[in-house]
């Protein structure tokens, strides 16, 4: 921070451990290749595969090599949850949890993201919390639920998740924040970081509207979610899970333009994810000190 310049001291910044990520949806309609591309020209210092129905987001050797060539570690796997995605990696969900988790350790990653159950999926739903807690028992890889949002019709909501879209009274050790995800649902953001607390692990950075069921992903600032408190929170705690930027540059007109969005969103987080350190602080002058130290 600048100092003051009436002989008192101003708190230098602290910046916690958390790598800032890419999710490779971002990039989307181009491929997960261009994911990493992009990563390592903007300075991400990772990256978060969505396993979908791109080919290269399947294939653990291209994802090695990707990561290998242009020097982007792999810090999260996105398991293939999504309606577009049931046939990926099979149809069976515990299957695809379990693909998701190899993959994640031959890589190096530290989370797979999970989406809860759909409600059709009782029999999955059923054994859902016990059973990822089993699967957590025999990995280090953290198992992060993410939160998901009803559909709304008529003022009425639709659950579409067992046992539920929201994961902060479900018994999960780790969460994922998705802050679309707060602004399609109508939830406070910063209340529930603050309700998770330490389960809190990783956190989707993106912004929304919400004023209809559309899950919007825009880049942060440009919506009406708390992204900056939210950041600026998670500094203050010392947060050293991951911030994931999945945003949705689906409309950029050109490479260009996409690479400005993402080059924005990054700018935003770095701005963002920083707190007062008051254990070290600067003079009027330009010295830096600890506090109580002279």
């Amino acid at each position: 921070m600048t100092p003051q310049h009436n002989g008192s001291y101003s708190p230098a910044l602290r910046v916690p451990d958390a790598p800032i990520t890419l999710s490779t949806a971002s990039v989307y309609p181009e491929k997960v290749p261009s994911a990493f591309e992009i990563a390592a020209l903007l300075g991400y210092d990772g990256i978060e595969v969505m396993v979908s129905t791109d080919a290269s987001s399947q294939d653990l050797n291209v994802l090695r090599r990707l990561s290998d060539y242009h020097q982007v570690p792999i810090k999260s796997i996105h398991a293939p949850c999504l309606l577009l995605t049931q046939r990926v990696w099979g149809r069976e969900p515990w299957g695809k949890l379990v693909r998701s988790k190899e993959v994640a350790e031959e890589l190096g990653a530290d989370v797979v993201v999970v989406h809860p159950p759909f409600r059709w999926q009782r029999d999955y739903a059923k054994e859902f919390v016990e059973g990822l807690a089993r699967m957590q028992d025999e990995t280090d890889v953290l198992f992060a639920v993410e939160n998901m949002f009803p559909l709304k019709a008529r003022g009425a909501e639709a659950g579409m998740y067992l046992p539920d879209w929201n994961p902060v009274d479900q018994d999960y050790p780790h969460v994922t924040l998705d802050l679309s995800h707060t602004a399609v649902s109508g939830s406070d953001a910063l209340g529930m970081a603050a309700s998770l607390g330490d389960r809190l692990r990783h956190v989707h950075l993106a912004d929304g509207v919400g004023i209809t069921n559309k899950d919007e992903h825009l880049v942060p600032g440009r919506g009406n979610q708390p992204c900056g408190p939210m950041l600026e929170t998670l500094a203050e705690s010392g947060f050293r899970g991951h911030v994931v930027l999945e945003v949705n540059t689906r409309r950029a007109a050109s490479r260009a333009e996409r690479m400005e969005d993402l080059a924005e969103a990054l700018a935003f987080a770095r701005l963002h994810l920083a707190a007062a350190d008051h254990t070290w602080q600067v003079t009027s002058g330009g010295e830096v000190t600890r506090r109580g130290v002279r």
